[in-house]
């Protein structure tokens, strides 16, 4: 028997992405969202969702655009900061010595030291109550070459993308691989 939690924001998983903006002034920014994912494939699109009193929300309207770095579990401590501290307070790059890098698509910086980003354009922003949900074409993915595996694709246990457990407030990483997708259709024909 389940047992009922009431409506709250408890799913597994939720990614641990970085957002990359630029102030108004050109300082880089950067913070951690949980709550996002993949939208729509034609044209392919991801959303993320901001509180308004965030740095970063002014920022993307400004910009027209953001990015989304996907940080390595070695660099979950960072990622955490990033999440904890405003832009408007500090230079989150200086403080953890991470590299922004000007993306060449977007109006946008991302962390170069995180495996891999994707750089999205702003299509839409919906206000839904205390969070904006941003819809971004995703015009490129960037991955570290060392990430990719023998077919070309990013290697999920290379990337080593953290999770976050919302209720536990505590990061994981991704478990063993247990089937391959699309092949269960075999068993129960």
């Amino acid at each position: 028997m389940k047992k009922s939690l009431g409506a709250q924001t408890l799913i597994f998983p939720t990614p641990v992405w970085c957002v990359g903006s630029y102030d108004k002034e050109g300082q880089p920014n950067v913070m951690t969202i949980a709550w996002g994912g993949i939208c729509c494939s034609k044209p392919p699109c991801l959303t993320i969702s901001l509180r308004k009193a965030t740095y970063t929300y002014g920022n993307i309207l400004e910009r027209g655009g953001y990015t989304v770095s996907v940080p390595a579990a070695k660099y979950a401590e960072e990622a955490d900061y990033f999440g904890i501290a405003s832009g408007r307070d500090v230079n989150k790059f200086q403080v953890t010595g991470l590299t922004p890098i000007r993306s060449n698509l977007v109006d946008a910086p991302y962390v170069e030291e995180f495996p891999m980003v994707l750089e999205c354009k702003l299509l839409h922003h919906f206000e839904i109550g205390l969070h904006t949900q941003f819809v971004g074409e995703i015009l490129d993915v960037k991955v570290d070459e060392d990430m990719l595996s023998d077919g070309g694709n990013p290697d999920i246990h290379h990337v080593d993308p953290i999770i976050y457990a919302t209720k536990s407030r505590a990061y994981h990483q991704v478990g063993a691989e247990i089937t391959k997708a699309f092949q269960a259709g075999n068993k129960f024909r």
